[in-house]
């Protein structure tokens, strides 16, 4: 392939550009729209939509849009526990407030089918996000594409209505933004903002100022050790990144409740044990698991890589590496983290891969593959009526309208993860936990569920806290006790819920 960088009116033929400039009166504009590149970010997408084109479940999203209602009628923020009997008006503070009001517009417009466009266009812009950082690094849009397509596996954690994902939108934008600066296009005034942004979206936003640290920490020495390198910011650099940095810590605090929601993460880490070991996104990578073996290939493709084509490393990349491994082998939900930011460094060391040559682009077929894609996508969206069916099979929906119409007489004891449901759906009935799992721990009600649910003791707890009803999954260790327990009764069953009530009066 000739060279194309240098076109002068005196070269050959065949150094010329190969398209000429905007607004020459070709067809330029359009073949851009379907080149190769764009119809690989395409086929990504439609790699995504696959992978979820029907599932809104996630036990969190019917409380959020709970808080998101009480905002949005009362103008207030949600401070205290609002929703169970178990530790009521309890302090609470509401980490991600803001990533809760799109989600909850959409769904006072659309329903379900709100949800799940939401979910779908933020999963499609980190996936874009990620596709874009690989291309950066390595200058080879095949190898950006092979890098983000594996990426895409590891994100598949995460794939639902969570709040989380605004979370991951903010890291995608860091990474761009220090990209730049070490590129010397400097943006970074755009820092503070985005973390103003993003404590207020998620607490993820931690991680983003430990990599925010790290990236100004390696601008400070200089050096070469073996196939690592260093080098250190010039002076107008130090200063420039340096106040951005301090800027960015100040506006952590730009939130309604000031140090409160910036001392949260910390909270989460170091005091809620209960929460990190016994909800399974808290739990160790599983390298038996596909997305486990996946992680590893890409580590070890990465690492070998390097290895073979002697490629110097700068110090942030090695530690951007550590610590996006460390955190997804250490918790499972941190593949996606894992994904944003392994991608780039696995797709620098394939570079290798034929580039990308206009040339022989075959701008009309891509164009009908683009238009074939985006049409299967269209035809195959998932109806109300489909989203619905699927909450059937994981939420107490059939039973919601006989809670509405009994009149209760007492406690109901409910499953964790229909907490948020209930919340939402079954207002007259004041939950025993849900899936706000810190403010139920620091109470002691997590730990009392656990011994209920664990067949420790669960008729005690029952007892104690006067519980006169249960609602809980058909087939589980509980219910199959209080089917064979007297005292207890069957007041309702479907194919996923049964509702028990006491006989007699509560002790």
């Amino acid at each position: 392939m000739q060279s194309i960088s240098s076109p002068a009116a005196s070269a050959p033929p065949s150094s010329l550009p190969l398209q000429p400039p905007l607004g020459s009166g070709d067809s330029r504009g359009w073949r851009k729209l379907v080149s190769f590149p764009v119809l690989l970010a395409v086929i990504l997408g439609t790699l995504v939509y696959a992978f979820d084109s029907g599932g809104i479940a996630d036990p969190d999203i019917w409380w959020h849009l709970r808080n998101a209602e009480v905002l949005v009628q009362t103008h207030s923020m949600v401070r205290s526990d609002l929703y169970s009997f178990t530790v009521p008006g309890a302090p609470w503070f509401n980490e991600s407030w803001l990533s809760e009001l799109p989600y909850y517009f959409a769904w006072q417009w659309m329903g379900t089918l709100g949800l799940f466009l939401v979910m779908l266009l933020q999963i499609e812009l980190i996936i874009f996000g990620v596709y874009g950082l690989a291309y950066l690094s390595s200058k080879n849009v095949k190898a950006a594409f092979v890098a983000s397509w594996l990426a895409v596996w590891l994100a598949t954690v995460s794939f639902g209505p969570r709040t989380l994902l605004a979370g991951w939108l903010c890291l995608v934008a860091e990474l761009f933004l220090l990209w730049q600066f070490r590129e010397g296009k400097d943006r970074s005034w755009l820092l503070p903002l985005l973390f103003a942004v993003w404590v207020n979206v998620h607490g993820s936003w931690v991680i983003g100022m430990v990599l925010f640290a790290i990236f100004i920490g390696s601008g400070l020495i200089q050096g070469t050790w073996g196939r690592l390198e260093a080098v250190r910011w010039t002076p107008a650099q130090r200063s420039k990144i340096g106040l951005m940095g301090i800027l960015s810590v100040a506006a952590l605090f730009l939130n309604p409740y000031t140090y409160h929601l910036v001392f949260f993460p910390f909270d989460l880490g170091f005091r809620q044990k209960l929460n990190i070991s016994h909800i399974e996104e808290w739990q160790s990578l599983d390298f038996h698991d596909l997305r486990g073996k996946i992680l590893f290939g890409m580590l070890a493709a990465t690492i070998i890589l390097a290895l073979v084509r002697k490629r110097r490393w700068r110090v942030e990349e090695v530690l951007f590496l550590l610590v996006a491994f460390y955190s997804a082998m250490t918790y499972s939900r941190f593949l996606f983290l894992a994904a944003i930011m392994l991608t780039p460094l696995l797709a620098k060391e394939l570079d290798f891969l034929p580039p990308y040559n206009p040339r022989i682009d075959k701008y009309w077929l891509n164009a009908l593959l683009i238009v074939a894609m985006l049409a299967g996508c269209a035809r195959y969206l998932p109806t109300r009526e489909r989203l619905q069916r699927n909450l059937v099979k994981q939420y107490p929906v059939k039973a919601i309208p006989y809670l509405q119409q009994l009149n209760l007489k007492g406690r109901v004891f409910n499953h964790c993860l229909w907490g948020g449901y209930l919340i939402l759906n079954a207002r007259n009935v004041p939950v025993f936990i849900d899936s706000r799992i810190d403010i139920y721990e620091r109470g002691g009600v997590f730990a009392d569920y656990l011994d209920a649910i664990g067949i420790v003791k669960p008729l005690e707890v029952l007892d104690k806290y006067h519980i006169r009803y249960v609602l809980f999954e058909k087939n589980s260790p509980l219910t199959y006790l209080l089917r064979h327990t007297s005292g207890w009764k069957i007041n309702y069953e479907d194919g996923t819920t049964v509702l028990f009530e006491r006989v007699g009066s509560v002790p």
